[in-house]
């Protein structure tokens, strides 16, 4: 299981809520940002094991944030999690190279459900 959490999120309830659905067991550490330029600071100094990352946010939004956390690390596990769901935004973020995307606002079941499917990934 991952041990090392970026949430970058814009809203500080967002992210308290995300952090609230992610199973505690194994946890070493939880990092946070508020929008996509410290998130991507962040990530790049701490390489964590999985990032959520809302689309949504000044300074530099989550899918240039995400673009430039693939650059970086390829094979980083990105999360987005996000209210918008509509079609385009999903297939723009999945062709950029995102693992997953979860619907806001999470729930316990739908993160873990993701990290198990991150798990049975990195498995392979």
């Amino acid at each position: 299981m991952a041990k090392k959490f970026l949430l970058v999120d814009d809203s500080p309830i967002s992210r308290k809520m995300l952090k609230s659905c992610i199973p505690v067991e194994g946890v070493a550490e939880f990092l946070e940002a508020g929008d996509g330029l410290k998130g991507l600071n962040v990530f790049k100094e701490a390489s964590p094991d999985i990032t959520f990352l809302d689309l949504t946010m000044p300074v530099m939004d989550g899918v240039q944030a995400l673009e430039e956390m693939k650059k970086h690390d390829p094979d980083a596990v990105i999360i987005v999690a996000t209210a918008d769901i509509q079609a385009k935004s999903i297939e723009k973020v999945m062709a950029l190279g995102a693992f997953h995307v979860l619907k806001k606002p999470p729930t316990k079941d739908s993160v873990r459900e993701i990290l198990q499917k991150v798990d049975e990934y990195r498995r392979r």
